[in-house]
């Protein structure tokens, strides 16, 4: 018995206006980024959501292709993100952005990269533990340092 392998079907996300309005080339690009550029479904799933927003709301803000946007436009965007979205979900919706913009820019759709120049939004980090001289305890046969963690843990390193 002879079986075919099967072939996974990749659902496109559908080719936004702006994007159409830029001409063949750009909605063929705009479709090959999704299929060859993302390799991993989810990022690939959440970066057409991110696309799909951004592109919405650029056509209710008034630009008529994508040839039109600007950094203007992506900081507005952003900012906006910033009142309904944590950072995390931010910054990856920037990165899907800019990431777009430079495969339509290698594409030759777009003459600039409009998202480039924007900034994500800084993360707040926990600072590493300092570690401090526990010094050895009396009758101790031990002279070596020890040190620990101020995590609580009590362990000597």
């Amino acid at each position: 018995m002879n079986h075919a392998p099967a072939l996974t079907v990749l659902t496109a996300p559908a080719v936004p206006a702006l994007v159409t309005a830029a001409g063949d080339r750009a909605g063929v690009r705009f479709l090959e980024f999704f299929a060859s550029a993302i390799h991993n479904p989810h990022t690939r799933r959440a970066y057409a959501r991110a696309a799909s927003d951004f592109l919405g709301w650029c056509a209710s803000a008034g630009l008529l292709s994508i040839t039109d946007v600007q950094p203007l436009h992506v900081a507005a965007w952003i900012e906006l993100q910033t009142t309904t979205h944590g950072a995390p979900t931010v910054k990856q919706r920037l990165a899907a952005i800019r990431h777009l913009f430079d495969w339509l820019v290698t594409g030759q759709v777009v003459p600039h990269n409009p998202a480039a120049s924007e900034r994500g939004l800084p993360t707040r980090r926990a600072p590493a533990p300092r570690p401090y001289w526990i010094p050895p305890r009396r009758g101790s046969c031990s002279t070596a340092l020890m040190w620990a963690h101020r995590s609580g843990c009590g362990t000597a390193r």
